[in-house]
């Protein structure tokens, strides 16, 4: 297995992993999430991969995309509350589900680590819905604890 920076060659199996990923939160939220579409378009991926903020590596097979992550970098706004602390914060992590557990994503995880510490963050940061319990169990094995909760209460 490879992780490497995306390339354009690489946007279709990204929206492929995309739409894999938005279809397990359109079951979980149908009441948020639209089925069939993506977290972001063809057009809005390639203006990603060519700007200089947002960073999407692949993990690749024998040259087959089989997992993605994307990040960017958080600096909270400064409060006298909150220290501002360097945050990579991930946007999407995802193996396609025919390489689950195989250890990809665990690499895909390390791989960005090491990217934190290089780039001195003091955290990683990310967002898990609700009723993913695959994926809580996943984050959890790789030692992410909870660090804040949103609470909602649907009208």
């Amino acid at each position: 297995m490879l992780i490497r920076k995306a390339e354009l060659k690489d946007i279709d199996a990204i929206l492929y992993l995309l739409r894999d990923v938005l279809e397990i939160h359109a079951k979980i939220r149908p009441d948020i999430f639209v089925s069939g579409h993506t977290k972001y378009t063809k057009e809005e991926l390639i203006n990603k991969l060519n700007g200089n903020d947002y960073f999407i590596y692949v993990a690749t097979i024998d040259d087959k995309v089989v997992g993605h992550i994307m990040y960017y970098i958080e600096t909270p706004s400064f409060t006298h509350t909150m220290k501002p602390n360097k945050t990579l914060f991930i946007d999407d992590l995802e193996v396609n589900s025919n390489y689950r557990g195989q250890g990809i994503g665990r690499a895909l995880f390390d791989f960005i680590m090491e990217e934190a510490k290089r780039l001195d963050c003091y955290n990683i940061t990310l967002n898990e819905w609700e009723g993913n319990d695959g994926a809580r169990k996943f984050y959890e094995k790789l030692g992410l604890k909870p660090q804040k909760t949103t609470l909602e209460y649907i009208l």
